[in-house]
């Protein structure tokens, strides 16, 4: 690492001129924010702090639903501490029920009196992790205990609306019009109406947001972009409104796949123009191999790959705009996070389980930062998943329950959700590291391996004004370097500063049911007079500060 390198971080802006701006900073402190209260960008929608959980493993069965007769504190079957902890954080839309498993699932399976729904094939019944549990384990064959009616009083607890993802691969648009009907259609209106009402929900759910299929271009059917288009044409053709206005997202790309954005756009806002989708979805993993085991080199490579998220996002934003000129659609980020294999499950019964470490903290976290610094882009996210799988805040079983350190980023950033993001510049040396790039990000070392140096952002992070509180997320990614930081606030005085911080001292940190809090948020000291807040970010940290401007 240069420790007197600096480099701009910031996707927007110019840092050589907040150098030269700044040289008495410069020579006392390490690391510089400009906050410029001027330049607003957008609401950062709240929904940008979603949620998603699918059927699979451990997240629905064991960590969303308990079940009404369970010795695990629960309302109406939903475990109560997840419910509890989601209105903390302010949850603001969980998505359901997929995922892959949304493009096999039949919604009226899932209706009607729990004893009389049928047991199907669960979509993971093939996967390695899958087929070493007894056929009886709900993870293979999945019992439809939860619902849509378990969903949407899931939702309803927390305080969060539904976005639910309909079947494109298998369904007909027809039984999608009578899935919209179920949930939205007046009381006493229809008897998908009375149906609801027998199981105890005369009034309508009021579902807003709809997904037209998932991952539509892999195990979402394998469609092409001009296949998907007509089938999105034709299940958003004509669907009754029932005075919700729905909003479809459309079945977006996988990471950068440009092509199909464009071909997608082309079809319905250029040879046979109809209105177009309120959202585009965005897919991004960060894959890596160990949850645990893995060195600082593994740190970085994961945290240089997760900003990837940034140029998707921006490259994505300059495809559609070739169509849709007046930005009508936005992006909806719904599903991303880093990706390990297995061998960290809290339970056998956890597909895709892994244990979540300050590593896994620092990308959330500045995944989110990228969000809000492209407010006027992102209109909604969906960190995959909830709960016991891949990018997880909570890590259940039974009656054990703990959060991990995403919980707690989550936490600290929920003052951003309804808040005005505004521009800010991030500066700080940058870190050096040999990344190792394999054929498959996935697989064990093979021929084709092989070294590349690479340069990673020493500071990230975004900024956002609600009334006279500014707040200022920051990530520091170094894992040996505390970093003295200025933070200038351009257009205003700060009458008082607050920090909250997420830091340990090994990046492999991380809760379990022995130790629920083995990493968590501690309050720390900033300085703030006149323009100027002074503060100290730790080495591998997540800072919230919340600057009161006079």
């Amino acid at each position: 690492m240069q420790r007197r390198e600096f480099l701009k971080t910031s996707a927007i802006a110019g840092s050589a001129y907040f150098l030269f701006r700044n040289r008495a900073l410069a020579a006392t402190a390490d690391a510089h924010i400009e906050v410029l209260l001027g330049e607003p960008i957008a609401t950062i929608q709240p929904e940008i702090y979603g949620h998603f959980t699918e059927h699979l493993g451990g997240v629905i069965y064991d960590g969303v639903w308990v079940g009404e007769k369970s010795s695990v504190p629960n309302v109406r079957g939903i475990r109560k501490e997840l419910v509890e902890k989601l209105k903390a954080i302010k949850a603001p839309v969980i998505r359901w029920p997929g995922g892959c498993f949304a493009d096999s699932y039949d919604w009226r399976d899932g209706i009607g009196p729990r004893d009389k729904r049928p047991r199907r094939t669960n979509f993971w019944v093939d996967d390695p992790q899958a087929q070493k549990l007894p056929n009886t384990a709900v993870q293979k064959f999945e019992p439809n205990t939860f619902g849509t009616d378990e969903f949407v009083d899931f939702c309803h607890q927390s305080n969060a609306e539904p976005y639910i993802a309909a079947n494109v691969r298998a369904l007909s648009p027809l039984s999608f019009d009578q899935w919209v009907e179920y949930c939205n259609s007046p009381a006493h209106s229809t008897t998908y109406a009375d149906i609801r009402a027998a199981s105890g929900h005369a009034d309508p759910y009021n579902v807003r947001y709809w997904g037209i299929g998932n991952e539509s271009w892999g195990c979402g059917g394998n469609f092409t972009p001009e296949e998907y288009s007509n089938e999105y044409r034709r299940f958003t053709a004509w669907v009754p409104d029932y005075g919700v206005d729905p909003r479809f997202v459309a079945s977006g790309p996988n990471q950068d796949d440009v092509d199909w954005t464009t071909q997608f756009f082309e079809d319905i806002l250029h040879r046979r123009p109809i209105r177009p989708p309120f959202g585009w979805s965005v897919h991004n993993y960060t894959n890596a191999l160990e949850a645990l085991n893995f060195n600082d080199q593994d740190a970085y490579s994961l945290f240089y790959h997760g900003t990837s998220t940034e140029a998707i996002i921006q490259n994505m934003w300059t495809a559609m705009s070739v169509f849709d000129r007046e930005h009508q659609t936005r992006m909806v980020v719904d599903e991303y996070g880093p990706w390990y294999g297995p061998g960290t499950e809290v339970d056998p019964t956890h597909i895709f389980g892994q244990q979540i470490t300050m590593r896994d903290a620092i990308v959330t976290a500045f995944t989110l930062d990228i969000f809000n610094r492209h407010a006027e882009k992102v209109c909604m996210a969906n960190c995959a998943q909830l709960i016991n799988c891949i990018d997880s805040l909570f890590l259940v079983h039974e009656d054990k329950f703990i959060v991990t350190p995403n919980f707690n980023v989550f936490e600290m950033y929920a003052a951003h959700q309804g808040a005005k993001a505004v521009r800010a510049e991030f500066s700080a040396p940058s870190i050096s590291f040999t990344d190792i790039v394999k054929p498959d990000r996935w697989g064990p070392p093979r021929q084709g391996e092989r070294s590349v140096q690479r340069s990673l952002n020493g500071l990230m992070g975004s900024a956002s004004v609600n009334g006279k509180e500014l707040t200022l997320t920051v990530v520091n990614p170094h894992l040996a370097d505390a970093l003295n930081t200025q933070i200038a606030v351009r257009g205003g005085n700060a009458a008082s500063a607050s920090a909250t911080v997420l830091a340990s001292s090994d990046i492999h940190a991380h809760n379990t049911f022995e130790q629920p809090n083995a990493v968590t948020t501690k309050s720390a000291q900033a300085t703030a007079s006149g323009s100027t807040v002074s503060f100290t970010l730790p080495p591998m940290s997540v800072a919230k500060l919340e600057i009161t401007l006079s």
